[in-house]
C-alpha cells in the first residue's frame, strides 16, 4: 500500500515555490534602506513587493502597477546597481490616488516633512529628485500603451454614470491592463528623462478627488448590457 501521507505537503510545497518565483510576482522588487529605529542608523535593509504596495493601497489596480513600475524604472537612474536609500528622495505625483499611495510607499516621501507633493502641470506621472546630488528625472508612460476605453470609461464612473455591470466591465479593462503591464518589458513601455536645474516648488492644494470611493455604493451584481 503507497503512501500518500505526504503528497498534500508536497503540493503545497510545489505550488508555494511556483507562486514565490512567478516572473509577475517578481515583477515589482524594490530593494530599500532606511534607518533601524526612531532615532537610529541607516542599516535596515528591505525588500518591497507588489504585495506589500497591494495591502497598503487596499487593492490591486492597474494604477498602482503602473506607479509602481513607473518608479522602479526611474530608480534604475537615480539608484543605478544599488539599494533605494527612502531617506534620500523627494517626489512629485500626479493626483491619482494609486499613484500617490506608490509614491509614498515607496519613496518615503512626505508633505510633512517637504518631501512629497502632488502637482498636474508636469509632463509624465512622476518627478523624483535624490536629494544628496539633486539628479532629477520624470517618468512618463508612453502614448498608446493605456487602452482608451478605460479612461472614456473612468471619467464616466468619475460622473457616476456607470451601472453595476459597466463598474464590473470597466474592473475587467483594468485588470486586463494589469495583467499586460506585469508581462511586458517595462523598457518599452516607460519614459525617463533627466530634468536638469529642477526648482522643487511645494503645491499646497489638498482638495482634489479621491476617485477610487466614489463608487463604493454601488449594487454588486450585472443585470444588463454594458454601454
Amino acid at each position: 500500500m503507497k503512501n500518500t501521507s505526504l503528497l498534500p505537503i508536497l503540493l503545497l510545497i510545489f505550488f508555494t515555490s511556483f507562486v514565490s518565483c512567478s516572473p509577475k510576482n517578481n515583477m515589482l522588487l524594490f530593494k530599500t534602506i532606511d534607518t533601524d529605529f526612531s532615532k537610529g542608523r541607516l542599516n535596515h535593509q528591505q525588500t518591497i513587493t507588489l504585495t506589500d504596495l497591494e495591502k497598503f493601497h487596499g487593492h490591486l489596480c492597474d494604477g498602482l502597477v503602473v506607479g509602481g513600475l513607473a518608479i522602479q524604472q526611474a530608480m534604475k537612474e537615480l539608484y543605478p546597481n544599488e539599494i533605494i536609500d527612502r531617506t534620500n528622495l523627494r517626489i512629485v505625483s500626479k493626483p491619482s490616488p494609486c499613484l500617490t499611495d506608490v509614491a509614498i510607499y515607496l519613496t518615503g516621501g512626505r508633505y510633512q516633512f517637504n518631501t512629497f507633493y502632488v502637482d498636474t502641470e508636469f509632463e509624465g506621472l512622476y518627478i523624483i529628485q535624490r536629494i544628496d546630488n539633486l539628479k532629477t528625472v520624470s517618468v512618463s508612460l508612453k502614448e498608446g500603451i493605456k487602452p482608451t476605453q478605460i479612461d472614456s470609461l473612468g471619467n464616466r464612473a468619475i460622473k457616476k454614470e456607470l451601472s453595476p455591470c459597466d463598474i464590473d466591465y470597466l474592473r475587467k479593462l483594468e485588470d486586463d491592463f494589469t495583467e499586460m503591464l506585469l508581462e511586458a518589458d517595462p523598457n518599452k513601455i516607460f519614459t525617463v528623462k533627466e530634468i536638469f536645474d529642477f526648482k522643487w516648488n511645494p503645491k499646497t492644494k489638498n482638495d482634489y478627488l479621491k476617485t477610487d470611493i466614489l463608487n463604493k455604493n454601488q449594487p454588486k451584481g450585472c443585470q444588463g448590457k454594458t454601454k
